[in-house]
């Protein structure tokens, strides 16, 4: 269908309209963001300053660090300028823009948590071989991956969703610009574009999901076979914070886009849009990476390296 829009810019309306809910927000989504981005920017310095942390696991966690600062930064400053100014009014391309940088940082956010599933598959169920397993060239691999994945199916979905024509009306009850509320905007027939959303949704969440699954799978089985208290209390320590991140991840991807527009509600939907959007890009380098002995042990060396530079001696 021939793109016939009229509508040359989009109205948020925010996620409430009392003035002090407002900046109670306001505060509360800053300090998310500050949190997000020193968290996630100070683990890739981390990674990149300690040789101790050059390994496939911190690898992969330096990617979702870079990840979740990206996603978080194309929604929440403009959310927080929303807030404080009342700025809620973006252009169509500007929409257009946000939302393809949204969806392609989400969707590599996917696909590298599945990465990190096979990666702790590796370290726990063969170990000896851990590293011919685990080599440079797998690791960049399977990042390049997650990136043409991301390419892949963020052209699909905007390209599916922009097709569509947009009338007049054009205020959006959310406080984002996400890909199943632009849609209910359209004044053009959506069943089309709304199964492929799903489709490729489905697809991309339960691929990852499947090879998380059966990675841990594997390392249930292994671990069964333990019989120390040791053995499984380190492989509970390698992937209890995995899981969480995949959990609360996969969670509101499903609540979010595995069901018919039609039915969506849309409290619900802001609701699962804040984890999605800011808490869990703040979460992850707390549960991926701050509760690691070498991570704390690699903060200890770059702060007593910083005391000696600048002559400081508490």
């Amino acid at each position: 269908m021939e793109n016939s829009t009229e509508v040359t810019e989009f109205i948020l309306l925010g996620l409430t309209n009392a003035l002090e809910l407002q900046i109670l927000f306001f505060i509360l989504f800053t300090l998310i963001y500050l949190i997000s981005l020193f968290g996630n920017l100070g683990m890739i310095l981390l990674i990149l300053l300690d040789s101790q942390l050059h390994t496939p696991m911190y690898f992969l966690l330096s990617n979702l660090s870079l990840v979740d600062f990206g996603y978080s930064s194309a929604v929440t400053p403009k959310v927080t300028a929303g807030l404080l100014m009342g700025d809620n009014v973006i252009s169509y391309n500007a929409c257009a823009a946000q939302m393809f940088f949204f969806v392609a940082f989400a969707t590599t956010e996917s696909y590298l948590l599945a990465s990190m599933a096979y990666d702790r598959y590796a370290a726990v169920c063969k170990p000896l071989h851990y590293t011919t397993t685990m080599t440079t060239s797998v690791c960049v691999h399977l990042a390049i991956g997650c990136y043409v994945c991301r390419f892949l199916n963020t052209s699909i979905q905007i390209g599916n969703t922009f097709h569509l024509s947009f009338c007049m009306f054009s205020v959006i009850l959310h406080f984002f610009y996400d890909i199943p509320v632009v849609m209910t905007l359209s004044c053009s027939d959506k069943h089309i574009s709304e199964l492929v959303l799903v489709l490729i949704s489905s697809f991309n969440v339960f691929f990852a999901l499947q090879v998380i699954l059966i990675s841990y799978l594997f390392i249930f089985i292994i671990t069964l076979k333990m019989h120390s208290v040791e053995g499984y209390q380190k492989v509970l320590s390698m992937c209890a914070s995995h899981l969480i991140a995949v959990s609360i991840f996969d969670g509101n991807v499903i609540i979010l886009y595995l069901q018919p527009i039609s039915i969506h509600s849309m409290e619900t939907n802001k609701i699962a849009s804040v984890f999605y959007t800011m808490v869990i890009p703040m979460l992850n380098p707390i549960v991926n990476s701050l509760r690691k002995k070498k991570v704390k042990g690699a903060f200890r060396k770059v702060v007593e390296k910083t005391k000696l530079s600048l002559g400081l001696t508490f």
